[in-house]
C-alpha cells in the first residue's frame, strides 16, 4: 500500500509541476489551449490518477498514525488537484491564487511522501 502511495503522491507532484509550466506557458503567450483536444484529456488523465491517490490515501490514513495529515487535507488537495489541471490552462487566472493554490498541493504531497517514508 504505502509503495502505491509513494508512487502515486510522485506522480501528482510532477503533475503539479506541468501545472505551473503550463500556467508560465500561458501567462507568456497569451495563449489559450484547445479545450478539447489538449485540456480535457490532460485534465482527466490527471483526474484517474488524482482519485486513485485519494482512495489510497483514505485507506492508508485510517491505520496510519500520522499526526500532521488529515482526511480533509487529503479532500481539500484533491479538489486543488483537479482545479489547476484545468485552469492551469488559462492565462487569466488570478496569479496570487494559482501559486497560492500550487504550493498548497506541493505542501500536502511532500508532507505525504515524509510520512509514507517513515
Amino acid at each position: 500500500m504505502s509503495e502505491e502511495i509513494l508512487d502515486l503522491t510522485e506522480k501528482l507532484l510532477h503533475y503539479n509541476e506541468l501545472f505551473l509550466k503550463n500556467y508560465r506557458e500561458g501567462r507568456e503567450t497569451g495563449v489559450t489551449q484547445d479545450f478539447h483536444g489538449v485540456i480535457k484529456p490532460f485534465a482527466d488523465e490527471v483526474k484517474a490518477m488524482n482519485d486513485k491517490w485519494n482512495k489510497a490515501m483514505k485507506i492508508w490514513l485510517s491505520t496510519a498514525n500520522t499526526q500532521y495529515l488529515h482526511l480533509k487535507q487529503i479532500d481539500t488537495t484533491s479538489a486543488h488537484i483537479d482545479q489547476l489541471s484545468v485552469q492551469s490552462f488559462f492565462p487569466e487566472t488570478s496569479k496570487s491564487r494559482f501559486l497560492n493554490t500550487h504550493r498548497a498541493i506541493e505542501f500536502i504531497l511532500s508532507e505525504v511522501e515524509k510520512e509514507v517514508k517513515k
